[in-house]
């Protein structure tokens, strides 16, 4: 389930992509890996009970989203093509080739978007460490 609404998208870019709901689903999963050991209150559906949270969740979305339309990744998947891998090749008589990804290369660029990054970090579902805790029972 995505953080964020395609109007919520439409909103923040001022258009509607045609993939609008596509790409909240895959950016909303980019916030799922980062915030993957971030503890918080949910609900029974596993959505966060805290406003502070929700917003944080749908701003990240939504950044994320931005950022990889600005990085020509127009489909929310990161891309394996590398800088400086050729895209054909010919021996003799046979000439091998393939396109460019959409945008052209993104591997060497963050996977996360600077700014969903910091509103995660901003609301403290970032930079925490795994924790523990010592069950005590009280009699």
């Amino acid at each position: 389930m995505a953080y964020a609404t395609v109007q919520d998208l439409t909103d923040e870019l001022g258009f509607t992509p045609g993939n609008g709901q596509i790409l909240l689903d895959r950016a909303s999963r980019d916030v799922d890996r980062a915030i993957n050991s971030a503890i918080y209150a949910t609900d029974s559906t596993g959505q966060p009970t805290d406003p502070t949270i929700t917003k944080a969740l749908k701003e990240a979305t939504l950044e994320q989203v931005a950022y990889q339309l600005e990085v020509g990744n127009t489909d929310g998947i990161r891309h394996g093509l590398q800088s400086g891998v050729p895209s054909g090749a010919s021996a003799g008589g046979v000439s091998l080739s393939r396109g460019q990804s959409v945008g052209g290369a993104t591997s060497d660029l963050p996977w996360l978007a600077d700014q969903a990054e910091w509103i995660l970090r901003q609301a403290g579902l970032r930079g925490q460490p795994p924790q523990t805790y010592t069950w005590q029972r009280f009699i």
